[in-house]
């Protein structure tokens, strides 16, 4: 099998994987695709590589990531929660700025401790309610995440 056979399978793999993702498993995969990305910036900077493109490019796409979980979140049904959360991901993205603008691993890995906790938290939520869903009752929805719980 081709090197690009492999890559277009594992592309459709996890293009599938996305669009039949519950609300659960999408704050789960956002939660890791942050990390990943932090990790990887982190790595990259620690090891004073002068890759500083590679650097940007892994703190931007954990920021989108970051963006993803705020706009997906519900005040109304959320409450407090989600308003704790909006304060949090903000905090997030400022501190991804500040370690992109200067280049420093400090805010990285600080970042990266309280989203490695709250990815921690929603997956322990889906395996005590016995489900990959932890928002709605009916399954997958694309409108939003409901933090309401």
């Amino acid at each position: 099998m081709s090197y690009q056979t492999t890559t277009n399978r594992l592309n459709a793999y996890r293009q599938t994987r996305v669009k039949t993702a519950s609300q659960g498993q999408m704050i789960i995969m956002l939660y890791d695709e942050t990390l990943k990305q932090i990790d990887l910036a982190a790595s990259l900077l620690e090891e004073q590589s002068k890759q500083l493109d590679r650097v940007h490019n892994a703190i931007v796409i954990a920021q989108s990531c970051i963006t993803e979980l705020t706009v997906g979140l519900d005040f109304e049904k959320g409450g407090e929660l989600a308003e704790n959360l909006y304060g949090l991901y903000r905090f997030f993205n400022r501190q991804l700025m500040d370690a992109n603008l200067k280049k420093e691993v400090q805010p990285l890995r600080s970042v990266r401790k309280m989203i490695f906790e709250l990815r921690q938290s929603w997956h322990k939520i889906m395996q005590q309610q016995g489900t990959m869903d932890a928002h709605t009752e009916s399954g997958p929805s694309r409108k939003g995440i409901n933090f309401a719980g």
